[in-house]
């Protein structure tokens, strides 16, 4: 355990040691329920991150999974114990954010006030948490208008907030940004409210928040299989977020993250660079802004 760790990696260590733990003793999550006399529920969503388990429940937990050494089991019921700790109202696990996020969307979202580095490949639209208010509307509208009013307005507030949370960390992670073109093209709410979006990420580039290179059509550099991914760097490890138009994962598994790491910094050096990007983004806003207002 390190000094200082927050819940959400003190609890990350704890789940992913007994998983280990788990896989190394060739038990199924289905034998530690019975072993335990827990429901399998309850072991898939303490591996899962998605509760907490308690140094009660922990002890004997560690001695069935063969894990004896002292000082190993020490730092695990101290890690259980700050686990505990988490703030359980924070505003993404409250009733109405788990009816309007997905699991893994809250995962990433609890994620990222802790990443060191987060690397974001977009094949579609500006990430969410780099959104303006009037992007993110109308990206609700245009893919998601099979959902309510009021959970599109969710979605949005959700945005928002992560948008605050990552851009005004004290200890702010880095953020790159690697867009493939057609993001820069898409003219998403129209040519002004997509002009006030390339302005506020262009800003937010110059003032040293995020860093965002294109991939421009005449590279054939493909990153990943027509998927939009976050790639979080943590004290404890990496995590991906891997997104497509049926759904969305988490993913933790080192050969993945790193298959998919390794990509995407080949693909960082090999593309447009970070001026020739803002070069092409400032023609852009000029494009935009210099086009007729449509008739309302």
């Amino acid at each position: 355990m390190a000094e200082g760790d927050s819940p959400t990696i003190a609890r990350r260590r704890v789940r992913l040691a007994l998983r280990e733990a788990r896989e190394q003793a060739s038990l199924t999550q289905n034998q530690v329920a019975e072993e335990m006399e827990w429901s399998l529920s309850k072991v898939i969503r303490i591996e899962n991150g998605d509760v907490s388990i308690s140094p009660n429940d922990l002890k004997p937990l560690l001695t069935y999974l063969g894990i004896k050494d002292r000082a190993v089991v020490t730092a695990l019921i101290a890690d259980a114990r700050i686990a505990r700790t988490r703030q359980r109202q924070a505003w993404y696990q409250t009733p109405e954010s788990r009816e309007t996020l997905s699991d893994p969307l809250r995962k990433l979202i609890e994620y990222e006030h802790e990443a060191r580095e987060i690397r974001s490949y977009s094949i579609y639209y500006v990430p969410g948490p780099l959104q303006t208010p009037g992007y993110a509307t109308a990206l609700m509208q245009r893919y998601e208008d099979e959902l309510s009013v009021e959970t599109r307005q969710r979605r949005v507030e959700a945005r928002a907030r992560r948008r605050e949370a990552l851009l005004t960390r004290t200890d702010r992670a880095q953020i790159m940004l690697l867009l493939d073109e057609s993001v820069l093209r898409r003219t998403i709410g129209g040519p002004e409210i997509f002009a006030e979006q390339l302005h506020d990420l262009k800003k937010n580039v110059e003032d040293g928040l995020i860093k965002v290179r294109m991939v421009p059509f005449s590279i054939d550099a493909p990153v990943t299989n027509n998927a939009s991914f976050d790639l979080l760097v943590m004290s404890e490890g990496e995590v991906l977020y891997r997104e497509t138009g049926l759904g969305d994962e988490m993913i933790e598994d080192r050969e993945t993250t790193a298959k998919h790491r390794a990509r995407y910094d080949k693909v960082w050096h090999e593309v447009s660079d970070e001026k020739d990007t803002i070069e092409f983004i400032r023609r852009q806003i000029a494009i935009l802004e210099g086009s007729p207002r449509e008739n309302t």
